[in-house]
């Protein structure tokens, strides 16, 4: 390990060991359990808050489908309807038909001379 650092670390002694804890606590690497455990707790309380608004969301999103499946279904009940309905007037006699025949049957009468 000499060769690798290119002096002892034992040479160093207390007083690097103590400069490198002050350098680290200085930098923000090396906090306080207190403070970690603060920063842990908001995490949590944080996922747990996040999760909450996903199950929300979740909830919103099923209820959003069901209206809309149920939407479907009731257009779709709506177009057989009027299928049917245009499949019965089409069945029917024309009204319009019925006036012209009768339009062209008084016209024929009142056409003629009469006898």
């Amino acid at each position: 390990m000499t060769e690798l650092l290119g002096f002892r670390p034992v040479d160093l002694g207390a007083a690097a060991l103590v400069g490198l804890v002050v350098l680290l606590v200085l930098r923000g690497q090396l906090v306080p359990r207190r403070q970690l455990e603060d920063v842990r707790t908001d995490l949590v309380r944080q996922i747990d808050d996040l999760r909450g608004e996903r199950d929300t969301w979740r909830q919103a999103h099923a209820v959003s489908e069901e209206a809309r499946r149920e939407a479907q279904d009731q257009a779709g009940e709506l177009l057989e309807l009027s299928r049917t309905a245009g499949y019965f007037f089409s069945a029917l006699p024309s009204v319009r038909s019925r006036e012209v025949s009768a339009d062209a049957g008084t016209d024929q009468q009142t056409a003629a001379p009469p006898a």
